[in-house]
């Protein structure tokens, strides 16, 4: 199978365009989608799928995700582009209350087959309302999947799959890392919810991570490499459901876990990771496990401050060696 160099965006748009020419009841609603997205992640989709399936929609988010769900629930499945993550908090009655509950409801026989795009995290000076990483909201939410690739291809095959899934689906776009670039299939297959990638493998340190802060966990992994830290690097790619099996055979295996994420570390995912190992393995059986996230305060506009509270990859090097003490 051939492959392409694209960047995150141009890997996504890929994959919706491949889905909405694979089954024509794939559309797309939200700001500004008809003029190409935001980022321009649905490029060229208004001169080949028309205006009934790429839907450009006032400013209300509570009316997008409505109209979405209501679409869903007549047999079509809808794309729901929220262009900004910290845009869905003016739709979360539509979304906690209804997509995430009414398939339960209903007794399966509602299937609100959406997938709600939002990307989020840290993009430079866009300040408190536009910068927020607020995944852990929603593995807290039953009834939905959360989805935080932090690649090319992988962000194309969970998008995919997501379209594809019959349960509300939400996918975190890294919009920092829009720009990178990776090969992706010509023919983008699904990947799996629920599986991490090893990015690499190590015997001394568990380092877990996902989505944006993925590139600085990895210049921190070789930084430690080279100290001669051998780290098993675990990339979630989704937080639920997520990989616990593999997190925990690597813990067994090393004996140390660090979680890292860009979202605030109180009573964030790393948290969960941590105590899920815990009780997997018992206190015995690991030596330490720790976690490393931002401090609970807004994300700053001015560009020191910002990069004050950023998880750095010298703050996660620092985090490892002393997890490694």
């Amino acid at each position: 199978m051939s492959s392409n160099q694209v960047s995150l965006v141009e890997a996504v748009r890929l994959a919706a365009l491949q889905e909405m020419r694979r089954d024509p009841t794939v559309w797309v609603l939200g700001e500004d989608v008809a003029r190409g997205g935001l980022y321009g992640q649905y490029k060229d989709f208004l001169p080949e799928f028309g205006a009934e399936r790429v839907v450009s929609t006032p400013i209300s988010e509570s009316t997008i995700m409505g109209a979405g769900l209501g679409a869903a629930l007549v047999g079509t499945r809808p794309i729901i582009e929220m262009r900004i993550f910290d845009f869905v908090m003016c739709a979360m009655d539509e979304l906690v209350n209804q997509i995430a509950k009414i398939r339960y409801m209903f007794g399966g026989q509602a299937k609100p087959s959406v997938v709600i795009r939002m990307p989020h995290g840290i993009w430079r000076n866009s300040a408190a309302q536009h910068s927020q990483t607020l995944e852990s909201w929603f593995v807290h939410l039953p009834g939905v999947i959360v989805v935080t690739p932090s690649t090319p291809a992988d962000a194309a095959g969970l998008l995919v799959t997501a379209i594809r899934s019959d349960d509300p689906v939400l996918f975190f776009d890294p919009k920092n890392l829009f720009p990178i670039t990776g090969e992706v299939a010509s023919v983008i297959e699904p990947i799996p919810f629920g599986k991490a990638r090893r990015v690499r493998e190590g015997r001394d340190l568990t380092l877990v991570s996902w989505s944006a802060i993925m590139p600085a966990v990895e210049q921190a992994a070789a930084k430690l490499a080279a100290e001669g830290i051998s780290v098993d690097l675990l990339d979630l790619r989704t937080l639920w459901p997520w990989d616990r099996d593999a997190v925990c055979a690597s813990v067994e295996k090393t004996g140390r876990l660090l979680v890292v994420h860009e979202a605030v570390e109180a009573a964030g995912f790393g948290a969960e990771v941590v105590a899920s190992v815990v009780e997997d393995l018992g206190p015995a059986r690991i030596r330490a496990a720790c976690r490393l996230g931002a401090p609970r305060i807004p994300v700053p506009f001015a560009p020191p401050l910002e990069d004050a509270v950023k998880v750095t990859p010298d703050k996660i090097v620092a985090a490892a060696r002393a997890t490694m003490r």
